[in-house]
């Protein structure tokens, strides 16, 4: 079974669903995973710790601190391969949706960089109730794996959906997916992916920037890592934490540097996904001191940047893939299109600003992928983690079609 050797966290919440959790303990166990449970203190109104800590084999956990003794919640949400939420609670739920962090399961689902699967339990009223239908979504776009709820009697008596699945179920969730990321198209895969927005100086205090924060090249590069591909970031300026640890990140301010970072790495890369929103100019000089305010205009001469993507295109070999993004205004399609053919790129994916809940600063993201082969694949607006995996399927299209060309 593919989760022999495993390193699964558990949290259990306060559902009566988390009656079954001692026989989903037993089953991960019994398949070669290594379990840490950790429980809210409302779970242990409904499944005791002691038969938990009797199937896992370890200690179970409830509180951030134990007497003296502090439970790591970072370093147990770093060990783990997966952590489960099972049973999940419409209040566990909410919380999980809007990063509170009240108890030891938040704590660590908050310090977790592996995979995390949710397996909500609640009354039916309470399942179809919008607010829940909200939390999983945002839940599920931060990239969380919710395992389906069941259709059967629930505590209220009634029948419906809202049961959690049986513990059967979970494991087999759990074991498809180690299957598939062991059997992943991209394992060994190198890849180079460049985000956020690049810095170019005026003087010691000010620049020309962009609003763009790496949210979707990041997301790209975290959903690569978890697909079994070896990660380069080079990251502009940006205040969103690169989660997996998988991920060589490096660092720059302007173009230049990102342009040197990316044609560096660009040799030994299989795909290349430039997702960075480069400034196009730079001051031709930089004031060594801040300029002081003088007279009514400023005149600052502006010098092109190196094209990246055009840079990469001129030298790619047989076998490397190359994507560019495109963020336009106006003839957004002939535009990507022009793109495309000029920089020698494989795909081109195509934002516009016209679209509401896309582009910099958001979550959510609305493209429209476009290949060398004529394929045009229009997404609809939806969660940065969940375009990155779509991104990434189109990709391996491609690279399947090249094969049997």
């Amino acid at each position: 079974m593919q989760l022999a050797g495993k390193k699964i966290v558990l949290g259990v919440t306060g559902s009566i669903a988390a009656y079954k959790t001692p026989e989903l303990v037993r089953q991960l166990v019994k398949a070669g995973a290594e379990v840490r449970v950790l429980m809210t203190r409302a779970a242990a109104d409904f499944v005791s710790p002691l038969a938990l800590a009797t199937v896992s084999k370890h200690p179970v956990h409830s509180n951030v601190a134990d007497g003296a003794a502090w439970n790591n919640h970072v370093e147990l949400g770093r060990w783990a391969d997966a952590m489960v939420i099972a049973p999940c609670s419409a209040n566990t739920l909410a919380k999980l949706a809007n990063g509170l962090c009240d108890n030891l399961v938040c704590a660590v689902y908050l310090s977790a960089v592996a995979p995390v699967f949710i397996a909500p339990a609640m009354d039916e009223d309470m399942w179809i109730h919008p607010s829940t239908k909200a939390n999983i979504q945002k839940v599920r776009s931060y990239g969380n794996h919710i395992i389906p709820v069941a259709h059967g009697e629930l505590a209220s008596g009634l029948v419906g959906e809202g049961r959690m699945a049986e513990p059967q179920d979970i494991v087999k969730h759990l074991a498809d997916f180690f299957e598939k990321k062991n059997d992943s198209a991209l394992k060994g895969v190198k890849a180079l992916v460049t985000a956020g927005p690049t810095y170019e100086r005026i003087d010691p205090v000010r620049f020309i920037g962009n609003f763009s924060t790496g949210k979707m090249g990041i997301a790209i590069a975290e959903r690569l890592a978890a697909e079994g591909a070896a990660v380069t970031l080079v990251l502009g300026p940006s205040h969103v934490p690169v989660q997996d640890t998988r991920i060589q990140v490096v660092h720059v301010e302007s173009a230049e540097e990102m342009y040197t970072a990316a044609t560096q790495a660009f040799p030994d890369t299989d795909i290349a996904i430039l997702s960075a929103a480069v400034a196009d100019y730079r001051p031709e000089e930089r004031a060594p001191e801040k300029i002081k305010k003088q007279g009514d205009t400023l005149d600052i001469k502006l010098v092109k940047n190196k094209d990246i993507l055009a840079s990469l295109g001129r030298v790619k070999q047989a076998g490397q893939l190359l994507v560019g993004f495109a963020l336009e205004t106006t003839n957004e399609v002939a535009h990507a299109l022009d793109k495309l053919r000029a920089k020698n790129a494989d795909m081109i994916v195509l934002n516009s600003l016209k679209d509401e809940g896309a582009g910099f600063g958001h979550d959510t993201n609305k493209v429209t992928l476009l290949d060398k082969n004529g394929g045009v694949e229009a997404l609809p607006l939806q969660g940065k983690q969940e375009v990155a995996a779509a991104i990434i399927n189109h990709i391996l299209k491609l690279k399947h079609a090249e094969k049997t060309v």
